[in-house]
């Protein structure tokens, strides 16, 4: 008689456990053990329990390979779901073997663990059982996640009309969803009581905007309420604002931007000219030409207007990057002036307006929705299709993939559907929002998502006063150094990762269903190399966390005061100079109802509603084995060290940037 313990965990959340019947089957390399139920005195699968049990067996069953989970009726209780963590047995000779799960069992079913040390293909190809453990798991998870193409040139998406169509491990839990919810409902309540929700009308004057979240103010948006027409502000949100990604060195001046040396002579004083600047690298330029022929709705029924400017820059001898000179148009002619700081105040103001609202576009639709949330979408569905569990790649990417589906699919339902918030307050509205995404996919490319790489090609790797960069750059080597860990220890060889199959068809998915096959993308379809591997995981990770939250958190901050990051303008793009004044921009900015439906949103989306799981924190074990756990351990402690100069850094500035502190940052995209 063998005598093995078994300890099951249940998860901790709010209906996590279960009153069906558990059994277990245990499946060693020897024998396999006779189905027994678990059940001791008192209640058994309770929220965040470790129950004990003892299973006998007539034999040893030798090293134990897999355990098998009956989820069965118990008695008049309806059918339920159970969160199982994990299952640990511990064998008659001593030795123990751990389970990873971490996933629901819905309704009665069957569910075969397989033992948690991490393994490729290769390591299994003498097990045949683990061999078709490995393909059925894979042949179940790709029945589960299917793919579905959700408009013309975008990335494909998981096949789910509603969050209610995922499986359960894709889902919010109703803790993070309640609170979710209670938000949404505060936000539209704050906006109703102050009868603003309906109100179609123009704003009366700058004041007005304040009453807009009262309640919501933070240091930041504080900060860009009173700042929001200096230049040096304008400048300093390309470098640390929500889109840090646009800036880059202007070595020559475009030929459709005829910005001339007596234009900017005001701007870089009397000591220098643009040609020396120009040749000195201090020069910078930020260009919109992808907005251009994306056409616009109407809104309250009145026309609204979009602009495809060119913005010039200078980054001076003090250490501001200011703006130069603004062209609305990428057509350079008399009906489309050079703006400049030498004009009278309200018509320099009004040409930075469409330069933020151009850049609102941009950032909303590519750098955070295509870059962030679809992409990421399908470095999640490829690692749930392509690879099994015991794989160490999906051991490592699992964390980072956390609400993905969920959040995405409830984007595609409710805030990119027609009616929904790019309809009511946006520019674009749906339809001119569908073509700029598909003209991002066309655009992405392997280089501006890796970011030594971006920050290279972009030549801004020398600013200072860039904490995206100096923030981000300490991030991407953590995660680097991490990953290197992970991809050496169980990958000995460049050809060990070439001839593992489920990590081709993982690359080649990404590859297909992300870039459409694009191989002017610069993204691998292949993997050939250890290196490779690791720069690739490591753009995921970074992506579906850092980036994301650099792109994400900080929207309301920034937007919350509407002048400087409206989502529609009202007029068309000034064709001469001097007829600019504080009344025709405020006939200019969206309607009161049009800016309260963006701002209702922002004030939602741009904070976790509960349940964080920091950057590095990774509460579910995935890896069993010591050696991962040491690299994640020196991952943390590097984590913790980068929050801590993060802070002292903030200390001394006028406002702190905060959206790339690790602590503050989601494994995953989750909101």
């Amino acid at each position: 008689m063998a005598v093995y313990k078994v300890h099951v965990a249940t998860g901790e959340t709010v209906l996590a456990g279960t009153y069906s019947s558990i059994s277990i089957t245990l499946v060693g390399e020897r024998a396999e053990s006779a189905k027994q139920r678990l059940d001791k005195l008192g209640k058994d699968f309770v929220p965040g329990a470790v129950d004990e049990y003892v299973v006998p067996c007539e034999q040893d069953l030798g090293p134990l390979l897999l355990v098998r989970l009956h989820k069965e009726p118990y008695l008049f209780f309806p059918k339920d779901s159970w969160f199982c963590n994990y299952v640990r047995v511990k064998a008659p000779r001593g030795e123990t073997y751990h389970f990873p799960s971490y996933q629901w069992l819905e309704g009665y079913c069957s569910l075969l663990l397989r033992e948690g040390t991490a393994k490729t293909v290769d390591d299994d190809l003498e097990k045949p059982l683990l061999l078709e453990h490995r393909q059925k798991e894979l042949d179940k998870r790709q029945e589960c996640y299917g793919w579905k193409t959700y408009a013309p040139g975008w990335p494909r998406c998981v096949d789910a009309n509603t969050t209610d169509d995922l499986h359960s491990n894709s889902k919010y839990l109703l803790s993070k969803s309640t609170i979710f919810a209670m938000r949404t409902l505060k936000s539209e309540l704050e906006l109703r009581l102050k009868g603003f929700s309906h109100l179609a009308e123009s704003w009366e004057n700058l004041d007005d905007l304040r009453k807009i979240f009262w309640f919501h103010k933070t240091p930041v948006t504080e900060h860009v309420m009173d700042h929001w027409m200096d230049d040096d502000f304008f400048g300093y949100q390309y470098l640390n604002g929500v889109n840090p990604v646009l800036l880059r060195k202007c070595t020559q001046i475009p030929t459709n931007f005829p910005v001339t040396e007596e234009m900017v002579a005001g701007s870089l004083g009397k000591s220098t000219t643009l040609k020396e600047e120009l040749k000195k690298g201090n020069i910078f330029i930020v260009d919109y030409k992808i907005l251009e022929d994306i056409p616009t709705c109407r809104l309250n029924g009145k026309h609204q207007y979009l602009a495809a400017p060119l913005c010039l820059l200078h980054f001076s001898s003090d250490g501001k990057m200011m703006p130069i000179a603004i062209q609305l148009s990428q057509t350079p002619g008399l009906d489309s002036p050079i703006f400049l700081p030498t004009d009278r105040k309200w018509d320099w103001t009004l040409a930075k307006i469409w330069v933020r609202m151009a850049n609102f576009h941009v950032h909303e639709v590519n750098t955070h929705l295509l870059e962030a949330h679809f992409h990421c979408e399908v470095y999640t569905m490829a690692t749930l299709r392509q690879l099994p569990m015991c794989h160490p790649i999906y051991k490592l990417l699992i964390p980072h993939t956390r609400y993905t589906l969920h959040i995405n699919t409830l984007a595609r339902t409710d805030l990119i559907q027609p009616g929904g918030v790019f309809d009511k307050a946006t520019a674009t509205g749906r339809d001119g929002m569908l073509k700029l995404l598909a003209k991002g996919v066309e655009a992405s490319n392997y280089t501006s998502l890796c970011l030594p790489d971006d920050l290279e090609e972009r030549g801004v790797t020398s600013l200072t006063n860039y904490y995206f960069r100096d923030d981000g750059m300490k991030i991407w080597n953590a995660i680097e150094k991490f990953v290197s860990g992970i991809v050496g220890l169980y990958y000995k060889s460049d050809e060990a990762v070439k001839k593992d199959p489920e990590l081709q068809a993982w690359i080649h998915e990404i590859f297909t269903e992300a870039f459409l096959s694009r191989a002017s993308s610069g993204v691998p379809s292949t993997l050939e190399s250890r290196a490779q591997l690791t720069k690739f995981l490591t753009m995921v990770i970074f992506n579906s966390s850092a980036r994301h939250s650099a792109v994400n958190s900080g929207q309301f901050d920034f937007a919350a005061w509407m002048p400087n990051t409206p989502a529609t303008l009202r007029q068309p793009p000034p064709t001469i100079k001097g007829k600019a004044s504080l009344k025709s921009i405020l006939e200019t900015f969206p309607e009161v109802n049009s800016t309260c439906a963006l701002l209702s949103l922002l004030s939602i989306v741009s904070y976790e509603p509960g349940d964080l799981r920091p950057l590095g924190h990774y509460p579910e074990e995935h890896f069993t084995e010591q050696m991962p756990k040491n690299l994640i351990a020196a991952f943390q402690k590097r984590l913790a060290e980068i929050s801590q100069e993060i802070e002292e850094r903030n200390k001394a500035l006028p406002i702190g940037y905060l959206y790339l502190n690790p602590s503050l940052i989601q494994n995953s995209v989750s909101i």
